[in-house]
């Protein structure tokens, strides 16, 4: 056994003490495998950016906003091509799962402008639940910001995360969607982040984050 193990190129001795995220450590001259940090990140995902980390079409992804740090991410969830906003991202799978399980209906808030003018019958329908691919979706949370003469801005805040959601919603009850941005996932806001930037979660938001998981798992 003796000289087996090295650290940072010195044979290991008896009480000798080493941190595996610091120290370069051998045993039988092969290293061994540091863990790698987890990291976590707020996303302004732009329009036109596919969320995915490789397009077999070529476009572009939100991988060519993240190569210059070290570690390999991924998407939490989703952002259709069409759409923009918050987009967590990370490489640690136990936190994606943890958000993205179905049990935990996380409240994802969105700024929708649509064709025409909401009446408010047709946002207390969004409100109640609509029939989109055979199934009513869970009640949501509308409120109108501002309107036009041709088209309205609203907020939107939904609890499930079924592909082109808010469009099929809002598609039953006559309104095309122009422009949809999601500002916020659970209390974690996206800010005056331009497009195409990111930042780390805050401790904060990380902290909010896993006591709605706990929460969740415990319901």
């Amino acid at each position: 056994m003796e000289g087996r193990v090295t650290v940072n190129g010195a044979v290991a001795e008896i009480g000798m003490k080493a941190d595996p995220l610091r120290d370069h450590i051998k045993v039988d001259g092969k290293l061994l495998t540091r863990p790698e940090k987890k990291v976590y990140y707020v996303f302004h995902k732009p329009r036109g950016v596919v969320t995915s980390m490789s397009d077999p079409q070529g476009r572009p992804t939100v991988n060519e906003y993240f190569r210059g740090i070290k570690q390999r991410v991924f998407p939490v969830g989703r952002l259709d091509f069409d759409s923009e906003g918050l987009l967590l991202l990370t490489n640690d799978g136990d936190f994606a799962y943890s958000i993205l399980h179905p049990s935990q209906k996380m409240p994802k808030t969105y700024l929708v402008k649509v064709k025409g003018v909401l009446e408010e019958e047709e946002m207390e329908k969004l409100r109640k639940g609509i029939r989109i691919d055979g199934k009513v979706t869970a009640p949501a949370k509308v409120k109108k910001l501002k309107k036009r003469e041709s088209n309205s801005w609203i907020e939107m805040t939904i609890y499930e995360g079924r592909k082109r959601q808010i469009r099929k919603m809002l598609e039953r009850v006559g309104h095309q969607v122009i422009r949809l941005m999601r500002i916020r996932i659970n209390g974690i806001e996206m800010g005056p982040l331009d497009p195409g930037r990111y930042r780390k979660l805050t401790v904060q938001e990380m902290d909010a984050i896993m006591r709605e998981t706990e929460r969740g798992e415990g319901a």
